[in-house]
């Protein structure tokens, strides 16, 4: 396989007036500079070309127009083919590759976000007479099992019943909810055992054997502060599971209240399309995102763009001993939005649809062409499920003119950082109490 390593850790796009400001990408904080190097010409490769014309017209012999799907495959510096490349299409979930690298750009790997417990009260006997502040900084990824450990945790500081309200601050959803009032339902529940459903229950049962069952009893309402609360004493500080578990989890299930909730902490879709686009030095009109998940067909992102991004993700991670496997989902690995798809096993790739939507986008090793980076969008009101047997019907072509990999190259392979506590769900350590 040829030495790919230059290819990951760069952007080639054609020499045209509108991308002059690609022609040299800012790696200064993530790589050694001396990697990088100077963008080419494309070199078509006929094989590629002729499946992509394959693909284009399948699609049309089934109704589709041609103008309405984009496709682009890159190797190294090597653009092998494309259809309207840098024609900004809508992208459905494909813009939570852009959230992905905002999020990775501004925060980092390891980032956890902090949910802070308090009071303005006092306690005595396992009573907490007074209130229990709830105040968040948007954690995307707080659900039953989170509730749960910081149950414990309260417990742990000597709280069992608590006289006054549940109030809810800052920004946090539990669950995914938008809604603060429901969120804070949601943790009142959560934090006592007695008032656990069937969703609750069945969530414990998934916890270590031996996870105690918390109970804070709070016996005031839930209320949502709309100012700022002084001279609170702090109680419990939980941290949610690192940025990169939480943006894998996200990509997998393509959850659009955790991109939505990203998106909103990093300056909203606006900020998060600047992102992309200075770290990708893509003009900004080829990524034009309204909301951070993707969702509405305003989101329009060139193919170039997603492949720029990509890369972009790529060549950040490596400097983090990390690949893209890391945050995205891997074919016949990870299930998600690619349980029933005939994707090509060991591609690391992203989903997208919407009802007249179907993108796929991500990364293809094969053993002759090595890693072939890649971006299809479909668009077209119909079955859904035709783009993505034509999508995956692409991927298996390319697979079998250049072969399989053997052994699979270390950038598609994952870490296992399932063996590290931290990424759990409901892990006790990330609760400090204070």
């Amino acid at each position: 396989m040829q030495d790919l390593l230059g290819g990951l850790l760069s952007l080639f796009f054609n020499g045209t007036p509108d991308t002059e400001a690609l022609r040299v990408a800012n790696w200064s904080g993530w790589l050694d500079p001396s990697l990088v190097q100077t963008l080419t010409t494309p070199i078509p490769d006929p094989a590629a070309e002729a499946i992509v014309q394959q693909h284009l017209d399948a699609l049309k012999s089934l109704g589709f127009l041609e103008s309405n799907q984009a496709v682009l495959l890159q190797v190294g510096n090597q653009t092998l083919a494309a259809h309207q490349d840098t024609t900004p299409l809508s992208a459905a979930s494909l813009t939570k590759i852009a959230t992905t690298l905002a999020a990775l750009t501004t925060w980092g790997t390891d980032y956890q976000f902090e949910t802070l417990v308090s009071t303005n009260g006092t306690l005595q006997n396992g009573i907490l007479n007074g209130d229990l502040i709830v105040s968040g900084t948007g954690d995307p990824f707080f659900v039953w099992e989170e509730a749960i450990a910081l149950g414990n945790a309260l417990n742990q500081a000597g709280i069992r019943q608590v006289t006054g309200d549940l109030v809810i601050t800052g920004s946090f959803a539990m669950n995914f909810e938008p809604d603060l009032a429901t969120s804070g339902s949601l943790l009142k529940q959560g934090l006592d055992n007695s008032l656990w459903l069937g969703e609750a229950a069945a969530q414990y049962e998934k916890l270590p054997e031996g996870t105690p069952r918390p109970q804070v009893a709070i016996m005031g309402n839930v209320r949502v502060a709309t100012a700022t609360l002084d001279n609170l004493r702090p109680l419990v500080r939980h941290q949610s599971m690192p940025l990169a578990t939480l943006l894998k989890s996200m990509n997998i299930y393509s959850n659009n209240a955790m991109s939505e909730m990203l998106a909103t902490s990093l300056g909203g879709a606006q900020a998060v399309a600047q992102k992309a686009a200075e770290a990708t030095k893509v003009p900004i009109a080829e990524i034009q995102i309204d909301r951070g998940s993707g969702l509405g067909m305003e989101n329009r992102i060139s193919p170039r763009a997603v492949v720029a991004m990509l890369i972009a993700i790529q060549g950040y991670l490596q400097a983090q001993q990390m690949g893209i496997a890391d945050l995205f989902p891997i074919a016949g690995r990870d299930g998600g939005t690619l349980e029933g798809r005939h994707t090509p096993a060991s591609a690391v790739v992203k989903t997208g649809t919407l009802n007249e939507v179907s993108a796929l986008a991500g990364v293809l090793p094969t053993r002759d062409r090595g890693l072939v980076w890649f971006a299809i969008i479909n668009l077209g009101a119909g079955d859904i499920g035709t783009f993505h047997d034509q999508q995956d019907r692409l991927l298996e072509n390319l697979q079998a003119a250049w072969g399989k990999p053997s052994p699979l190259p270390t950038a598609v392979t994952p870490g296992d950082r399932s063996r590290d506590p931290i990424n759990w769900l409901g892990n006790a350590s990330r609760n400090q109490v204070l």
